[in-house]
């Protein structure tokens, strides 16, 4: 694979489709576009072409065609689009006349993302929530996302690379030129109060919820002896039998996982095999440990054993899960009391879970960081936070040096290949 070839894709949705878009890009993209409709648009405008195949002149279609010479192109080189007629047969045969063109090959995954990044048309942090855009189910997850590909993040990381690069070149004058009568000394309390409003801004982005939350979905697990009903409010808080109900004890054996969205916040409910200390087979002993390892991992553990013997953590939530059994009515008003077939005390249940989540995912109008970004971020804070302890201006130059170090890394001016390709082997071919 060589950034200097000329690739080509369908950007658009799998066939049959009412139109297909195929995008070619790169040197030979004028060349390609000319083969199949006799001539080049004009430089961004549609027009309407009957495409040809070049070798055995047979008509392929009837087509919009459109022209972005680059570098003001979606990937930053020369760049045609072709929107065809959407039907298997149509796009096959104009993937096939493309593929035989000299120089031309199909796109690898993500390799046209990865070629915007290279020419500078988006960074790292936009790309990487271009990334979670195409992967957005909840309403929640594509609001962040939309914020992220549009460069929320990366704009506020430019502010703050501008406002170290002015605090370094304050330092730098100290150093440099502090005995010339034309140069203003810069003041150290200056510097290391800048610096010190810097670090803050970083820190209140850092506490925030991690923007994998929002992929992964927050994690609900709901534990308690045999028979205890976690099948049973499993199946009602998804809306349909995702788990085996049965009155035999230790029914359910492994773990279940079921991801649903509840008020645009995904979540994934986990079902777990019945703990008890006696009574279980080597199988199901299998199941109760890995039952207790999804305890540690959980976000919120919904607790249907008997008050007090659920796991010790603030991530509990004691639930009777048969309120209409007299016999089951809990004790304590702390416990959510709800009836899974019967339906009372399951809105308020809800309500509970998506009050939790609101604190445990990141809002949808906020920056928040994965954990690459909140690494480097990081990163830079722990080198500014140094500064307001130190009074000698080299060990602030440096400093400054390494904040503006973390950033670039957080935004990809300084990155390594192999974590290019595990972001960008994750897009459809056509991105």
């Amino acid at each position: 694979m060589s950034a200097g070839d000329t690739i080509f894709a369908l950007s658009s949705g799998q066939p049959p489709a009412a139109i297909g878009i195929i995008r070619i890009s790169g040197p030979k993209a004028s060349n390609a576009l000319q083969a199949l409709s006799g001539s080049l648009p004009e430089v961004r405008r549609p027009r309407l072409a009957k495409l040809t195949d070049p070798v055995s002149k047979q008509p392929l279609d009837t087509a919009l065609v459109l022209w972005f010479p680059g570098p003001n192109s979606a990937s930053g080189e020369d760049l045609a689009e072709i929107h065809c007629h959407g039907g298997r047969a149509v796009v096959r045969a104009l993937e096939s006349a493309l593929d035989n063109m000299d120089g031309l090959r199909q796109a690898e995954p993500g390799e046209f993302t990865r070629r915007a990044f290279t020419h500078g048309r988006m960074d790292l942090a936009e790309a990487e929530g271009l990334s979670d855009l195409l992967f957005a189910e909840t309403e929640l997850q594509r609001r962040s996302a939309i914020q992220a590909a549009g460069g929320t993040l990366s704009r506020k990381v430019e502010d703050w690379q501008s406002a170290i690069l002015r605090l370094s070149a304050m330092v730098e004058a100290e150093l440099d030129f502090s005995d010339e009568d034309d140069v203003t000394p810069a003041q150290l309390e200056v510097v290391q109060s800048s610096v010190a409003d810097l670090a803050q801004e970083m820190n209140n982005i850092l506490v925030r919820p991690r923007a994998e939350k929002l992929r992964e979905g927050v994690r609900v697990v709901l534990g308690g002896p045999p028979n205890s009903g976690k099948s049973t409010l499993l199946n009602a808080l998804v809306e349909r039998e995702a788990a085996i109900v049965s009155a035999i004890a230790g029914t359910t054996r492994d773990v279940i996982e079921v991801p649903i969205a509840i008020k645009g916040i995904p979540f994934l409910f986990i079902d777990t095999a019945g703990i008890r200390d006696e009574g279980a087979e080597e199988i199901e002993r299998i199941g109760i440990d890995r039952a207790r390892a999804q305890f540690d991992m959980a976000d919120i553990i919904l607790w249907l054993g008997p008050e007090g013997e659920g796991p010790d953590s603030l991530k509990l939530v004691e639930i009777a899960s048969r309120q209409d059994h007299p016999e089951y009515q809990p004790k304590s008003p702390t416990v959510l009391s709800v009836s899974p077939l019967a339906g009372p005390g399951m809105d308020e249940l809800v309500a509970l879970l998506v009050e939790r989540a609101k604190e445990i995912v990141p809002r949808g109008d906020e920056i928040s960081v994965n954990k690459r970004q909140a690494d480097h971020l990081a990163e830079a804070q722990v080198s500014l936070d140094q500064i307001p302890e130190v009074q000698d201006y080299l060990i602030i130059a440096e400093q400054l040096r390494l904040a503006r170090a973390a950033l670039d890394a957080l935004t990809g001016r300084a990155s390594t290949e192999d974590m290019l390709d595990g972001l960008f082997g994750k897009f459809c071919i056509g991105k």
